[in-house]
């Protein structure tokens, strides 16, 4: 069964910074954010291409890699909770990371 609610967030990591921050992410955020209730799985992925930026019609491909991860939540509400509220951000990374995040619901169209 597909997930219902899902929370992702897409981060674009300065190369000087990268190696370390990955280190931190897999072996401290990931972790934490995992043991957060309400959230019931992750995975990270990256970018395997250059990415295509559109901005009014208008593409350019960057030649740069962006950091996927997805988060399996039980609800919209799990983002709210003390626990998830205290392991967000980059911390000590925040100066070199640039980074989008949202919470989506499956559309039930049916």
């Amino acid at each position: 069964m597909l997930p219902k609610t899902l929370f992702i967030v897409w981060a674009e990591v300065d190369p000087a910074v990268e190696e370390e921050w990955n280190r931190w992410y897999d072996a401290v955020h990931f972790p934490h954010a995992l043991s957060c209730p309400g959230v019931r799985s992750g995975r990270r992925y990256v970018s395997a291409s250059p990415i295509t930026d559109t901005i009014a019609g208008e593409g350019k491909a960057i030649d740069s890699r962006i950091y996927t991860t997805e988060y399996e939540l039980e609800s919209p509400q799990t983002v709210n909770t003390p626990e998830f509220k205290a392991m967000r951000g980059w911390y000590e990374f925040a100066p070199h990371v640039r980074s989008r995040s949202v919470v989506v619901n499956a559309r039930d169209d049916g």
